[in-house]
């Protein structure tokens, strides 16, 4: 789906939007107003994904919902209280215990069947929280933007492809390189 166009949702809400090579299976929670297109999103899912290379053909899950799911998971997954605007579960892990995509160096090899995708993880964004830190000026990669709530939600997306893909922002290297793929990715949406 290239034409801009959200695609139809299933029983349950979701919609598979394919980019290149690879599957976005996008969830809306019933609750949550998004206000990007389905498709945008997925498009700088993708390309978020062939920047940090990841293997193709390979799917990614996103999930588009609100404070109080983030919260939930933030606490159940990490051990914090409150909610957070991304949460990043991957599935591929690499031999040295840390998320990467399948084919990169250290990354666990298996042989899938012929046509078969490798799920990559899923990422959970609330859209309730890119709103707020858009309409207070706590948005971007420093938490001082004023930008609108589209540009903070694609951010998100993309923040969250790349933990699936391993890119991680805990030591100054790391997050200087991370905030500049995220830039290079953002830049061709």
């Amino acid at each position: 789906m290239t034409d801009g166009a959200d695609p139809p949702r299933d029983a349950e809400g979701g919609r598979s939007v394919y980019v290149g090579g690879y599957r976005l299976d996008v969830v809306v929670r019933p609750h949550v107003a998004v206000p990007v297109p389905v498709a945008r999103l997925a498009r700088v899912a993708a390309r978020a994904l062939a920047a940090a290379g990841a293997s193709v053909p390979s799917s990614l899950g996103l999930v588009l919902s609100d404070d109080a799911e983030l919260a939930t998971l933030n606490e159940a997954h990490l051990g914090h209280e409150g909610p957070t605007d991304v949460l990043s579960f991957p599935l591929v892990v690499s031999t040295d215990g840390n998320a990467g995509p399948p084919g990169a160096a250290g990354s666990v090899a298996f042989v899938l069947p012929p046509g078969r995708r490798v799920h990559l993880g899923d990422v959970i964004v609330s859209v309730e929280r890119a709103r707020a830190q858009a309409a207070e000026g706590r948005g971007g990669q420093t938490g001082d933007v004023r930008w609108s709530v589209g540009d903070e939600l694609r951010l998100l997306v993309v923040h969250g492809a790349l933990h699936v893909c391993g890119w991680d922002h805990a030591e100054p290297g790391d997050e200087a390189a991370m905030r500049e793929l995220e830039r290079e990715v953002l830049a061709t949406d």
